[in-house]
């Protein structure tokens, strides 16, 4: 019975897979009357066990050369799929290639807004700058047609000086100088300002004021008074040696001066260091 049952069993495997079709198409029913018809021709069957077994070797073999060729399949479709792969890396190695270039590109494109930025605010700066400037030069237009002539604004400064009224001839000087810059008496101006400061002790000032004539007016007619009393200011400062040297400039520039001869007379009266510095 063992035998048999293993045997039944062994047939069923061969007739499922011998004939797929027909037993996709019996149900339950059919195959138990196939157990108990296969029961009866067991012996019958077992004579042609060999033919049966023949006919699975022939469909292992179909079977086999079918999963080689599904193999085969697979590979190509392996290679191709790798192949898009690479041919998909290549893309993505262009397409960062093209990601980079754009990135310096757009660095480039900084730098350029960057410079552009710096030129537009240094014109606006420019702008602004012009603006102010005309402002301040409308402001002094309308001051100096609101001023008084020249002239009169000088003697009016020259005569408050003589006549000792210091505040308001500081006041006249300076309105001159605001008014009238670029004249020769704004030299002058200058000069008697730092009489003024000279005057009143505060020789700081006076230099700066004295400086303003020598560099502003040389050739002006208060020229040599300028360096004379600039040297006498820088002396009172305890500034023996830069006070000597401008005495001695003046003895050059002016030899044959009044404030030359002022100024030999007052570089003899110097330290004796100072006279072996000369």
């Amino acid at each position: 019975m063992k035998s048999i049952r293993i045997a039944l069993v062994l047939v069923l495997l061969v007739t499922i897979s011998i004939g797929p079709a027909q037993a996709a198409n019996k149900d339950l029913i059919e195959l138990q009357t196939q157990v108990q018809q296969l029961q009866q021709q067991m012996t019958a069957m077992t004579r042609s066990f060999d033919e049966r077994m023949g006919v699975m070797r022939n469909l292992l073999e179909k079977n086999t050369d079918a999963a080689n060729k599904v193999s085969a399949a697979i590979g190509e479709l392996q290679a191709s799929v790798n192949k898009q792969q690479q041919d998909r890396s290549t893309q993505v190695d262009q397409i960062s290639g093209q990601i980079q270039a754009l990135n310096d590109t757009m660095d480039e494109l900084k730098v350029r807004l960057g410079k552009l930025s710096k030129q537009f605010e240094d014109m606006q700066a420019q702008q602004q700058s012009m603006a102010a400037q005309q402002a301040q030069a409308q402001q002094q237009a309308q001051a100096i047609a609101q001023a008084p002539p020249p002239d009169v604004l000088y003697n009016n400064a020259l005569r408050d000086y003589n006549g000792g009224k210091n505040d308001l001839a500081v006041q006249e000087f300076g309105d001159y100088i605001k008014f009238y810059p670029n004249t020769d008496l704004a030299g002058n101006s200058y000069f008697y300002l730092a009489e003024i400061q000279y005057k009143a002790g505060d020789y700081q000032k006076a230099v700066a004021s004295y400086d303003q004539v020598l560099q502003n007016f040389p050739s002006g007619n208060k020229a040599a008074s300028a360096q004379l009393k600039k040297g006498f200011a820088l002396l009172e400062l305890g500034k023996e040696d830069e006070g000597a040297q401008e005495l001695k400039h003046v003895i050059q520039r002016y030899p044959r001066t009044t404030e030359a001869t002022q100024a030999r007379e007052r570089l003899r009266k110097l330290t004796p260091t100072t006279q072996r510095n000369r």
